[in-house]
């Protein structure tokens, strides 16, 4: 395992590894130990007492940030008549059918895809395409919809998407370093209050074992987990 360097290191002493943190604390210190030259994400990661081996323990959903994600997101709608209208207005930035070539031909500058019910058969040849870049509309994530319009909004005002790994974690962007404290708390709280929301009825034991936040390159700072635990 290669050492870190001197700024990690230096960073690093700005917490107590052997501390759990309030949540408002943890992100003033990893406001704080943030030393990179760009503005970095700030990310969660929780461990979850469950085993995503079985389908009745995989935790997986959506939710908005309060605060936004402070990246601005290209939207892509695969939809035609008025749901296409529809998607227009809302603010996507690419619209209609005529795009499924497109990406069939290579195209993929965009981050989140919506499609309307009607378009998903023409889609479903792009799976190898658009699954391994998590591209791939889902009912589940509310990417495939009739109410293009709302999905593109929500999309536009800070929507994002998590799943269980295969190890029982999630990670998530809750931010950016620059945010004010107040705005990534919003966040942070938003993003936890549905991992416990999301807990599947299978899972035993603690559900929520730990919980860190960090910056990209920063050292992660451990938060309660008690205060997450029903």
């Amino acid at each position: 395992m290669p050492e870190h360097g001197k700024k990690y290191m230096a960073a690093a002493k700005n917490r107590d590894i052997a501390s759990n943190y309030q949540p408002r604390q943890a992100l003033e210190i990893v406001k704080k130990s943030s030393f990179a030259k760009f503005d970095e994400t700030v990310e969660v990661a929780v461990r979850l007492g469950v085993d995503p081996r079985h389908a009745d323990q995989v935790v997986r959903g959506t939710v908005v940030l309060p605060a936004g994600t402070g990246k601005s997101v290209r939207v892509l709608v695969i939809a035609a008549g008025d749901k296409a209208r529809e998607a227009q207005d809302a603010g996507a930035d690419f619209v209609g059918n005529e795009f499924i070539q497109k990406i069939k031909d290579g195209w993929l500058d965009f981050d989140v895809l919506i499609a309307t019910p009607d378009q998903m058969g023409q889609l479903g040849a792009l799976g190898r395409v658009l699954g391994p870049r998590g591209l791939m509309p889902n009912p589940k994530a509310g990417t495939v919809t009739f109410n293009v319009g709302n999905a593109v909004r929500e999309t536009k005002a800070g929507k994002i998407e998590f799943r269980v790994d295969k190890a029982g974690n999630v990670h998530a962007p809750i931010g950016k370093v620059s945010f004010g404290v107040e705005a990534l708390e919003t966040n942070f709280t938003a993003f936890m209050d549905q991992i416990v929301r999301s807990k599947p009825a299978a899972a035993k034991g603690v559900y929520v074992r730990n919980v860190s936040v960090s910056s990209t390159m920063g050292p992660g700072v451990m938060v309660d987990s008690t205060l997450y635990r029903t």
